[in-house]
């Protein structure tokens, strides 16, 4: 199968040699060519009865990386499940409009925190009038840069739900059961909030057309909460493209697939291999950025509050035990089992040697 690595590997030393990149871009590049290879070190297993021996070589644990995260990832996934509240979910999101998407590209690390904390602010500012939810809104903020094709497109996916902490700290369901906030009010406080930010960074330019147009905030209904959960867990610790959506590398062309997000049909595209990095790369975030944030109830601070309102709230459903994502949590981790020999199938492997990690930079 097609990997990132193997068209970083063929064609990343002459896209190095002719673009200049940022450190962290550089640093994720070379990590991801080098994955799963000796630089990072590894171990020698054999098998206990065939005498069959096989290396195993760690991953970059690159965040930007397709083939790491795995555990990773579906720890993030239960960890998130088990703050689920039992009342109704709403996704919010809130777009880069695009005639500044250049300042997006050329200043990642202020314009996605202006855009991740100006999406906050709207949000809560907005459900403190008593008109709408009269509290603060547990939030989970996830930032996304890209299209199903790699394009620039940065916006933040927020998983609300429909209630928050009022100021005398119980919680207060929303007033409007058929929508959480006002669409319309949240897009002219997000794009009054983005201005005042630009302003103080002073990036701040007064002719752009999309001052005087309307600003993309989509809000819908979300359920349990649990489906968006799954699909933002896919993205926590990588970039936007899986391997498997590769098809091939051929005369320095690179075909993967994609599905229209209009009309759901899956699509191919080919671009140079070179275009394909440049792509890649422009989402590759600045060294501690932080792209997915909680803040109110779901924050690390609330955890004792958390596990009180969930169970008043389960109370009052009539639904006295946890979900059961949330009971699991709880255990002690299986323990791990000795993997069984590819070769004859029958002995087990051992561990008989540890590759340590090469020093300095890969080659």
């Amino acid at each position: 199968m097609l990997e990132v690595a193997e068209i970083f590997r063929l064609h990343g030393e002459s896209f190095r040699a002719s673009h200049r990149l940022a450190p962290w871009q550089w640093k994720a590049m070379v990590e991801i060519e080098h994955c799963r290879t000796a630089y990072f070190g590894g171990h020698l297993e054999q098998c206990d009865r065939c005498g069959h021996e096989h290396y195993s070589y760690h991953s970059c644990r690159n965040r930007h990386c397709p083939k790491c995260h795995g555990e990773q990832t579906q720890a993030w996934l239960q960890k998130q499940q088990g703050r689920l509240l039992p009342v109704a979910y709403y996704l919010l999101t809130f777009t880069w409009p695009a005639p500044l998407r250049a300042l997006a590209k050329n200043h990642p690390r202020q314009i996605y925190n202006l855009l991740m904390k100006a999406a906050v602010a709207s949000l809560q500012s907005l459900a403190h009038d008593p008109q709408w939810v009269g509290g603060t809104l547990p939030i989970l903020a996830v930032l996304h840069t890209w299209t199903r094709t790699l394009l620039l497109h940065p916006h933040v996916h927020i998983l609300v739900p429909a209630g928050g902490i009022s100021p005398a700290g119980a919680w207060v369901h929303a007033k409007h059961p058929q929508f959480l906030l006002p669409g319309y009010a949240l897009s002219q406080i997000f794009r009054a909030k983005i201005k005042a930010g630009l302003q103080h960074l002073h990036l701040w330019d007064v002719n752009c057309p999309c001052w005087k147009q309307k600003w993309d905030v989509h809000c819908r209904h979300a359920g349990s909460g649990d489906k968006v959960l799954d699909y933002l867990a896919r993205y926590v610790f990588r970039i936007g493209i899986s391997n498997s959506r590769l098809e091939k590398l051929q005369d320095e062309q690179v075909t993967f697939r994609y599905r229209n997000n209009k009309t759901q049909e899956l699509c191919h595209t080919t671009i140079p291999a070179q275009e394909f990095i440049q792509r890649f790369l422009q989402h590759v975030l600045p060294k501690g950025f932080v792209k997915v944030r909680a803040y109110g109830l779901w924050s690390s601070s609330q955890k004792e509050r958390l596990a009180k309102i969930q169970q008043e709230l389960a109370q009052t459903r009539d639904s006295h035990p946890l979900p059961t994502h949330q009971a699991s949590k709880t255990g002690s981790r299986p323990t791990e089992q000795p993997r069984l020999c590819p070769q004859c199938k029958l002995g087990s492997m051992r561990l008989i040697r540890t590759i340590p990690r090469q020093r300095g930079r890969p080659p």
